[in-house]
Parts: structure tokens; C-alpha cells; sequence
């Protein structure tokens, strides 16, 4: 019988027993937190990982200790540099793995920024849907015939895609008010969106592609957030909580955070995680539009799963970024 993971799993309850010798990884964001964890837990069951960062010097120290696991366990480990806020850098990440030929078993799209000031890529897109979408949307797209048949694509989103569905008309928030946390839900919906439309297009060789969300977890990701309001979001939380009768809130550790990532790409049986949105190491339900946002750890929003919705974005990330991919 299948072994049955939640909220608390961790990574090694996930990868307990697994061997993953001869599997090629690829994870990005791997300077800090959850990226970090996921390359560690990776090679430490023998895996070959490639981990991608903006800054490569950050990410070496940072990743010392996923060094030392892949030695002590039959794993690897290399960097690559990739700036998502860069299509220039992208491009550049994309076209020297494609040069080098090897194939991937999994792609983990890990990296992204949250709740930043206003601003602009170096493209000239607003700062959180031009590096958690765009950029991963240019990077992954260029190398998908690096993807083995067979193989999973796993996009990191967030119970955040719930401030907002994406606004394919003014994506830049060109003559929207810009609000940090509706602009980060833009780009979490997107980062969903993306999977279902790269699952449709690549299920035909065996090749899957789901969202996750790692769940509520202090990292770098952090630091743009106001504080204040974080702890107003979790006295909402807690106030919802013990209405419904159950504990407080509690933040989850780094390696609960990463599980789902690791279960959605190599423990879960594909076709059930194909094209959908995963939490707590299981496949999300849909909730009603008018659930509260303050619900952070279950239940996705329809649009974030809509075929069509997902194909225009799919057209308008094209437009922007002024390449097609099929």
C-alpha cells in the first residue's frame, strides 16, 4: 500500500527507501532555503542534481552541505548561473545545457521573489510575474526536449495565488494600482497556469507538469513582506482556526516545505499529479471563489486549473517575450 504523507512530512519521510542513482535533476533557486533543502535531500538518495542561481558565489556556500551529501551518498552536484530577471541570462542558462545534450528525469522551477517593491526586470516586466513567470516560462520551455520521456516538471507556487488571478491586460501593472501581494498572486496563479498548459503539450511522451505549494514557511523568500501585516494575516488565521474548532497555525520547517516539491517530482504516480496543484503531498481540491484568503494551507481557485485561462496565458507570455514555443 502507497505510503500516506501530510503537512508534517518531510523530505526524508517522502524519500524514505527511495533510490534515485542514475536520476538527473534540475533545481532552480538553489542559494537559500527551500531550493537548498530540495538539491540536499536529492543527492543525499544519489541523485545527480544541477542547481540554478542568480548569484553563483552565494549559492556555492550556501550549498556546502548539499556537497558533502552527494559524496557521502553517490549523489553530484553542479551550479549553473541563471538571473530569471534576465531573459539575456536565461537564454544564455538555457542554450549551454542544450549544448551539453544530457537529459533530465525531473525540472524543479524553485526559485522566485515575493510581495517586492514596484519595479521592472531587466526586460522591462514588472518585477514578480517577469521572474516567477516569465523567466521560468522562457527557461524551462527552451529546454524541454532536455526532459526525458517520462520525466516531471514541478512549478514552486503558492496558496498566494489567490490574491488574484492573472491580468493578461495590464500584466505589468501599467494602469493598476500596484499592490505587493495581489502582484505576487498574479504570478503564483501564472506559475499554476504554466503547468497545466506544459502538461497538455508534453503528457503525449510521458512528460507531466504540476504546481505545488510548499506551504507557510519563514525563508528569504520572506524579506520584502511587511511584518506587520504578515502578523495580522496570521491572527486572521488562527481567529478562522479556532472557529473551526482546530490549533493554531504553525509554521512549517524547511524540510516539511520541500516534501511536496520531492513528492510531487519523483514519489507520486504521474497521472495523478498531471496538470494539477499539489499541497501537503497530496493533489489540491477546488475551493469556492469566496472562501477566505486567510485559509492559507488548503484548496485551489478554479482559474488557477482552466484550460482556457491557461492557454492565454500561455499566448500572452509568448507576446511578451517575443518567442513561441509549441
Amino acid at each position: 500500500m502507497a505510503k500516506v504523507f501530510g503537512a508534517t512530512s518531510t523530505t526524508e519521510d517522502v524519500l524514505e527507501g527511495v533510490n534515485l542513482a542514475g536520476k538527473r535533476i534540475l533545481v532552480t533557486g538553489v542559494s537559500a532555503g527551500l531550493g537548498v533543502q530540495t538539491a540536499r535531500s536529492l543527492v543525499a538518495h544519489g541523485a545527480h542534481v544541477v542547481g540554478a542561481a542568480r548569484d553563483l558565489d552565494k549559492a556555492a556556500k550556501a550549498t556546502t552541505e548539499v556537497r558533502k551529501d552527494a559524496a557521502a551518498n553517490g549523489g553530484s552536484f553542479e551550479l549553473v548561473e541563471l538571473d530569471l530577471a534576465n531573459l539575456a541570462s536565461v537564454r544564455a542558462s538555457a542554450d549551454k545545457l542544450l549544448a551539453k545534450g544530457e537529459l533530465f528525469d525531473v525540472v524543479i522551477a524553485n526559485a522566485g521573489v515575493m510581495a517586492t517593491p514596484f519595479g521592472h526586470t531587466v526586460d522591462g516586466f514588472e518585477t514578480q510575474f517577469g521572474t516567477n513567470h516569465l523567466g521560468h516560462f522562457v527557461f524551462v520551455n527552451r529546454i524541454a526536449r532536455l526532459i526525458r520521456d517520462g520525466g516531471r516538471l514541478v512549478n514552486l507556487s503558492s496558496a498566494g495565488h489567490r490574491y488574484s488571478n492573472v491580468d493578461l491586460d495590464d500584466p505589468n501593472f501599467e494602469r493598476t494600482p500596484y499592490e505587493p501581494f495581489v502582484a505576487y498572486g498574479r504570478s503564483k496563479t501564472a506559475n499554476i497556469l504554466f503547468a497545466v498548459a506544459f502538461d497538455r503539450r508534453h503528457r503525449a511522451r510521458g512528460v507531466r507538469a504540476a504546481a505545488v505549494h510548499p506551504g507557510g514557511i519563514q525563508t528569504e523568500l520572506g524579506r520584502y513582506a511587511d511584518p506587520g501585516r504578515i502578523e495580522k494575516l496570521i491572527a486572521q488565521i488562527n481567529e478562522q482556526l479556532a472557529a473551526e474548532g482546530r490549533g493554531p497555525f504553525q509554521w512549517k520547517t524547511i524540510p516539511q516545505g520541500s516534501a511536496t516539491s520531492v513528492w510531487a517530482g519523483v514519489v507520486a504516480p504521474a497521472d495523478e499529479i498531471g496538470g494539477q496543484y499539489c499541497e501537503n503531498c497530496h493533489v489540491g481540491k477546488v475551493v469556492p471563489i469566496d472562501q477566505p484568503i486567510t485559509v492559507i494551507s488548503e484548496g485551489v481557485r478554479a482559474y488557477a486549473l482552466d484550460p482556457s485561462n491557461a492557454e492565454a496565458l500561455w499566448k500572452k507570455s509568448e507576446e511578451m517575450v517575443g518567442e513561441s514555443f509549441t
